[in-house]
This record gives C-alpha cells, structure tokens and sequence, in this order.
C-alpha cells in the first residue's frame, strides 16, 4: 500500500502542470572524453531550482542542436523547438538540463539530412565517438556546484538516442560507470548500433527506457524490439514502448509533427512517462 502511495505522489508531481517560474539558459563549454575535442552546450535552469539538483545530459539527433531556419546562427536563441521545449520543460520540474552540440565542433553545426546516414565523417560516430562526448558533459554537470553529480541521466532523440544507448552498454571503463549515468531515455533511436553488440549482446550498466513509433519512417522499430528483447534476456534494465501509428520525431512540437493524432497522443505519453522514470531514478526534490 505503502508503495502504490509513493508513485502516486510522484506521478501527481511530475504529471502536473509545470509551474511559470523563469528558465536561464547558459552556454557553455567543456572537454569531451575524446581528449581533443571542446564540446558547446546549453544549460537550462528555473530560478527556483534546488542547490544541488539532479540533472540531464540531452543529446541531439541527425539534423544537429538547432532549428533548421537558424540560416547559419548558431546559439542558445536558435536551438530547435523540440530541444528548447525539453529544457524547459525538465528545467521546470527541478533538472538541470544541458543540451550538448557536439556536431557543431566538429564542423557539422547544421547536422545532416535523412538518407545520408552512409555517407558521414567518422568523427560523428554514435557508437564510436559521440558517448565520449556524453561522459564530456557529465564530468562537466558533476563538476558544478548546482548539480547533485550522482544523478545525472541521459536523454538522446535519434541519432542521440543511439548516441545513448551505446554511452549505457556495460562495457564502459569501471571509472565511467562507478560515476556514470544514473538511467538512460533513448527516443526513436537506430538500434542497430553498427553491429556492435551483435555477438556478445547489448546490456545497459544502468535502467534505460526505449521510445519508438510504429510508422517510424528513418528507424527500425522491430530492430529496436529485437534489441531490448535480448537485453532483458540478459538480464538488463531496459524496457520499450511503442506507439501504433506515431513517427519519428513525434514529440517534435511543431504544427506539422502535432497534427497526426497518433504523434499528439504519444507526445503527451512519452513526456509522462520519461518524468515519472526520472523522478523515480534520481528523485528530484520536488
């Protein structure tokens, strides 16, 4: 009884409308665990926020941090809509979100276009490179003041999302996951991961939750069922939902994205359902 009580007090905090509190955004700059590269990222905060705040690494997907009408502006004030809205809305639940550009360093600000996947530099890798890029940003966030740095979670869309899957695999150095990521969110994420796990199997170090559309048009929906099918067999914390009819970048909050029913409803679940799993693994203190 105890137990149903608690997630109904948790589900009523994170369910509830955000309050209208201020957010900050802050760009910063911080070394990736590639040893080479200056990361750019973007920390949102609410002016209420706790002193010492749970927080979340966000990683973009292919089309790069920013609004594609950025028209070669490329800062806080021309990030995508879909990238502003989650800051905001983790900002105002008690997060401090930091939305990671690592495309932009590296020469690739404005991301690249579908169906170009075969045809990308090697320095944008999702399973090779750009976890190192994840643990960059967690170093950072653990190195602030304002930041509890034993719950920071990882949220990636896309080619993040694969981004994030890889950063959560087990086999991490032992210094990356005795101070890694709490959990791990990966939405519409390629699942095939360049074949990287495919003989020894995928296990996160940590719990990790999979969001996907079933009318998805860039990524593999079965492949990701696949996945986290063996994962679990495995013994590993990662679990899927899928949405009949919801396609890729369906949380994107644009009039194009939110017109299809199937996007709008699952939008509004995966927002729910993302807020109770990161109050439950890094319990906010509010």
């Amino acid at each position: 009884m105890r137990g149903v009580l608690i997630l109904s007090m948790i589900l009523t905090a994170t369910t509830a409308p955000a309050t209208a509190q201020k957010v900050h955004v802050e760009t910063v700059c911080f070394p990736s665990r590639d040893g080479k590269t200056e990361v750019k990222g973007y920390v949102f905060k609410a002016d209420d926020a706790a002193a010492n705040a749970p927080a979340v690494v966000m990683m973009h997907g292919r089309s790069g941090a920013y609004s594609s009408r950025s028209q070669g502006e490329y800062g806080a004030a021309t990030l995508s809509a879909r990238h502003k809205a989650w800051g905001r809305l983790l900002a105002q639940r008690g997060y401090v979100a930091l939305m990671v550009d690592d495309f932009g360093p590296v020469g690739y600000p404005g991301g690249f276009k579908a169906g170009t996947y075969k045809n990308r530099p090697a320095i944008v890798d999702e399973v090779a490179h750009r976890p190192l890029h994840a643990y960059g940003a967690l170093r950072y966030l653990q190195q602030r003041p304002d930041v509890d740095g034993t719950k920071v979670a990882l949220l990636g869309w896309s080619n993040g999302g694969s981004a994030t899957l890889a950063a959560m695999a087990d086999d991490k150095p032992g210094d990356m996951r005795k101070i890694g990521f709490r959990a791990g969110v990966a939405l519409y994420p390629g699942c095939g991961l360049k074949r990287r796990f495919a003989k020894g199997g995928y296990r996160p170090y940590n719990p990790v939750r999979v969001f996907v559309g079933t009318a998805d048009e860039e990524i593999s929906p079965a492949l990701c069922e696949k996945l986290v099918s063996r994962s679990r067999k495995m013994g590993g914390d990662i679990e899927l939902t899928t949405f009949k009819g919801a396609t890729h970048s369906y949380d994107t909050p644009t009039k194009r994205r939110q017109s299809v029913q199937a996007n709008a409803e699952a939008k509004a679940a995966t927002e729910t359902d993302i807020l109770v799993f990161l109050a439950v693994t890094l319990k906010p203190a509010r």
